[in-house]
């Protein structure tokens, strides 16, 4: 009677470790079949709408001579210091032809920092320097293009260091003085301003 309960008890150990192992394999892929198969079936196919607002960003002229602003849409940051960096990434990004982007197109943004003073340093990746085209006008129009996005669609930025790999710079092309924060300058931009 001894040998007929232990190994009944052996089977129903058996028996309970099979069951539970079957549940652990099977169990979550059934789960998560049961609830795929409960979705409706556009929950795909709708697309997430990405918010948006209207900035003015600042591309050279077809001549060259001159800092034209466009507005355009741009995501929205929320805050000060995302929406800082949404306007930025738009200015390196293309111009709307038959403008040019102000800034080398390799170019980086490596971070965006606003002091309680409304200074704003912006860090830009070294292609910064090393693909910019050089001449005083051109390195006039790259500084400013990214002074007055900012100053211009942030009221509380009013002025704007560029830094180039995470430090200081003297200049970009050996013209523009960038020891400190520039104040916002209508003196490179167009008088009108168009809508892309």
């Amino acid at each position: 009677m001894t040998g007929t309960r232990a190994f009944g008890l052996i089977l129903l150990v058996l028996l309970v470790a099979a069951v539970g192992i079957v549940l652990i394999v099977v169990g979550p892929q059934w789960y998560a079949a049961d609830r795929v198969a409960g979705r409706p079936a556009t929950a795909t196919a709708e697309p997430v709408a990405i918010r948006k607002i209207h900035a003015t960003l600042f591309y050279v002229s077809e001549d060259g001579e001159r800092l034209v602003p466009i507005e355009r849409e741009v995501p929205y940051g929320d805050g000060l210091l995302e929406q800082a960096k949404r306007i930025v990434e738009a200015e390196i990004g293309s111009a709307p032809s038959p403008l040019v982007s102000a800034l080398p197109a390799a170019t980086k943004l490596r971070a965006l920092y606003v002091s309680g003073q409304g200074d704003a340093f912006v860090d830009f990746s070294t292609d910064l320097v090393t693909a910019h085209p050089g001449g005083s006008l051109n390195e006039l129009l790259t500084v400013y293009a990214v002074v007055d996005a900012l100053t211009a669609n942030l009221p509380a930025v009013h002025a704007v260091q560029i830094l180039v790999d995470g430090r200081e710079v003297d200049t970009l092309a050996g013209h523009v003085d960038l020891r400190r924060p520039l104040a916002k300058s209508a003196r490179w931009v167009t008088d009108a301003a168009r809508s892309q």
